[in-house]
């Protein structure tokens, strides 16, 4: 009910909280749709954080990843669009297309940076190498990924890799 998200959104940022953080294939877009709502009278009070990357049909279906620099670029401009809003100021590449070389996605990405589309770089679910290889090509603001009580997998390699660079978990 789009009534009830938009209270729920509002009343969230009344009490504190800054950080909104969603990707173009929730509700296949829809989502941003939603946050555009808030967003047109409130952005100033929030840190907007978007993904691209993992590709859904018109029906939801997965169609698969896509770090490709021009779907990066293509990626970002809609969701600006939907979100209704001139930046993004954490742009994640939602997972990492293995069939293309991550310094070519963050090089894309980084040209978002110099446009002025986009504020800082993120990554979710990726490896400690893979963070590394991106990083040197641009600063990477923060790494998304499960940390849990059943899943401590990150703290091998990712947690060290992030903490040496400087970059949010």
């Amino acid at each position: 009910d789009e009534a009830t998200s938009l209270s729920v959104l509002n009343r969230a940022l009344d009490i504190g909280v800054n950080l909104l953080d969603t990707a173009d294939m929730y509700g296949v877009g829809r989502n941003e749709q939603l946050l555009s709502r808030v967003l047109a009278t409130r952005r100033a009070e929030v840190v907007l954080a978007t993904k691209f990357g993992n590709m859904r049909g018109a029906d939801g279906a997965m169609l698969g990843v896509n770090g490709r620099p021009e779907y990066v670029r293509a990626a970002c401009d809609a969701s600006l669009q939907r979100l209704g809003v001139d930046h993004i100021d954490l742009y994640y590449q939602h997972r990492v297309d293995k069939k293309v070389p991550i310094e070519e996605t963050v090089g894309a990405m980084a040209e978002l940076v110099r446009a002025g589309k986009v504020r800082h770089l993120g990554l979710s679910e990726a490896s400690a190498e893979t963070i590394r290889r991106a990083h040197a090509v641009h600063p990477i603001t923060a790494v998304q990924s499960e940390w849990s009580l059943w899943t401590r997998d990150l703290e091998a390699q990712v947690l060290p890799t992030c903490r040496a660079l400087g970059i949010g978990i």
